[in-house]
Formats: C-alpha cells, structure tokens, sequence
C-alpha cells in the first residue's frame, strides 16, 4: 500500500502495514532513549565521576553537574593539585536501555535483602491476584447493572444520575474508610480496584447496551418474545462482542489503579518492589518493574483478543 493510502480517512491498513507501523511504534520511544542515553551531545548535564583526584568530598561513581565540576577542575589545576576525573552522565533517574534490560533479567534472580521479604515473582503474582479479585467483583455487579440500566429506561434514572455524580470521586480518597472498614490487607486494595472502575463500567456498558441495532429488538417482539427473552437472547446476545472489548479496556484502568492501592495499608505486590528499589536509587530496576507491569497488561489484552475471535467469530469489527 502506498504511502499516501496510509493517511486516506478511515482507509483500513494492509496486515503488513499494520505489522510495521505495530514494531514502529515501540521502536521508536526506544530510539528515542537511546539517543538520550548514549550521545553526550544531546542530554548529559552531569559529570559522573571516576577518579576525585585530590577534592576530598568527591566519591567515585558520585554526579555532579558539569559546571560545578569544571569549576572543581580549574581550581584543582591553579592550585597545582591533581584534578578529579569523569565523563559525561544522565541524572540517577535516567538510566540507559541496556541498565534497564539487564535489570529485566537479575530482578528475577536476585534473592531479596532479607528473608521475610517476597522475591519479584512473588511481588508480581501478588498484585495480579489483587487485580483479579477487583476486577471479578466489579464485572459481576457493573456488567449485569449496565445491561439492565442500557436496556430499561426506568432503571436507568434510577441508577446512573448517582452512578454520573459518584465516578467523579477520586477513588484512593476513600482509601482510609477502607482500612477502617476491611483491614491493611488486602480488602482495602481490592477495594480501590472496584470503585475506580465499578461505576465507570456500568456506564460505559450501559451506553454499549443502547447501541444495539432497533431493528433486532422489533423482529423479536413481532415474533411474540417476552421481555426475559427479547433480554437474553436479543439484546446480551447483540452485545456481547462490544461488551467485551469494553471490558477489555476497562481492564486497562484497574491497572491504572494498582499501585495507589497497594500503598493503602500495608505496602505489597509490585508497589513494594518499586519503592524499595525506589528508596535505594535503583531506577533501572524501577524501570524494569514498570516495563514488566506494561507487559503483564499488553500480554493480557492481545490474548483477550485473539479469544474474541474463537468466541465471536461473527464479529467484523473484532481486534
């Protein structure tokens, strides 16, 4: 396909387009970081130092920014003494691609500072399970109340005017009630899960519902269904292929909420990997947890959706 198709307004892509604009768009975020990291020239305010000659306060491996440094050098120099040494450097927060792909690997396999605490794989099955458990609770409550408010007007104005007013409430504001009510474990965590995206699904799903096709909906009751039937084998039947790509999405948003939950009570899962590591200056490890998180997430969603297309094969505008 040629390049000028590419941009033509709702003109759907080639699959080997859509493969390379695919590997693209995480090629170039990480060239990006390569450059930042690897050329001087671009980004390095500071100076890492590698030898502090005879400055006293200075450590091998400390950072300083170049000006200061280069003033250090000069009077070292004028005073007839040996000057410190480095090269150029990123701030501690900034460490390269390779820091962070090492820290992939040795995260796994590097035996926590003491006993009484998780390894990474422990920290990460943790936070899925609380991620589960949040997500389980709201689907099983927001899909059936969506349904129910998108397909009947009068529980609709009974249900959403509050469900609009309370998805506006940030959820960790109710952390403390949370505590107080469940406990520091993981009661209070689960919890910020369901409310950040319990009433944002059931209005979502609700507005899904109202999309089905009228003309469904008028067939059944010509051919004499009820309103259980023209329910449950028109309108959930109807939407059930948007209804999970909604849950899909949504799912995406009980990540969003995962480290400020695990920070309620007892700090746990991968919240407290990253804070330690977090503590002691070790971004790249910080990085590498990130990174694990994002595909934990990615990995979930692409195998949701390669199910969708066995569980609805119907479907043309399955991703």
């Amino acid at each position: 396909m040629s390049r000028t198709n590419w941009f033509s307004v709702q003109t759907e892509l080639s699959p080997k387009a859509k493969t390379v604009l695919g590997i693209l768009s995480f090629v170039l975020p990480i060239l990006v970081w390569s450059i930042v990291s690897y050329v001087p020239a671009v980004w390095h305010p500071l100076v890492q130092i590698t030898d502090p000659g005879s400055v006293s306060y200075l450590q091998v491996d400390m950072r300083m920014p170049r000006g200061p440094f280069e003033d250090v050098v000069k009077e070292a120099e004028a005073e007839g003494q040996a000057p410190p040494q480095g090269f150029p450097a990123n701030p501690v927060y900034l460490p390269a691609p390779h820091e962070v792909a090492s820290a992939l690997y040795t995260a796994f396999v590097t035996p926590p500072p003491s006993r009484d605490m998780p390894w990474l794989h422990e920290s990460l099955w943790h936070s899925i399970q609380v991620i589960f458990w949040g997500f389980f609770l709201s689907s099983a409550i927001g899909v059936p109340l969506g349904v129910l408010c998108g397909a009947y007007a009068p529980i609709s104005r009974l249900t959403e005017p509050f469900v609009e007013f309370f998805r506006y409430l940030p959820a960790p504001a109710f952390g403390a009630l949370a505590v107080a009510i469940l406990g520091i474990y993981d009661g209070p965590k689960i919890a910020i899960i369901f409310i950040g995206t319990f009433f944002q699904q059931v209005l979502i799903i609700a507005n899904t519902t109202r999309k089905l096709d009228g003309a469904l909906t008028e067939a059944a009751l010509t051919l004499g269904a009820g309103n259980l039937q023209l329910l449950t084998r028109v309108v959930v039947p109807g939407v059930l292929p948007d209804l999970y790509r909604d849950l899909r999405i949504l799912l995406g948003w009980a990540w969003t909420y995962l480290i400020v939950a695990e920070l309620i009570g007892t700090t746990s899962g991968i919240t407290w990997f990253i804070t330690q590591q977090a503590r002691y200056q070790h971004f790249e490890n910080v990085y590498a947890a990130i990174i694990i998180i994002g595909i934990i997430g990615l990995g979930t969603d692409l195998v949701l959706g390669m199910l969708a297309k066995r569980f609805f094969p119907w479907d043309r505008n399955g991703k």
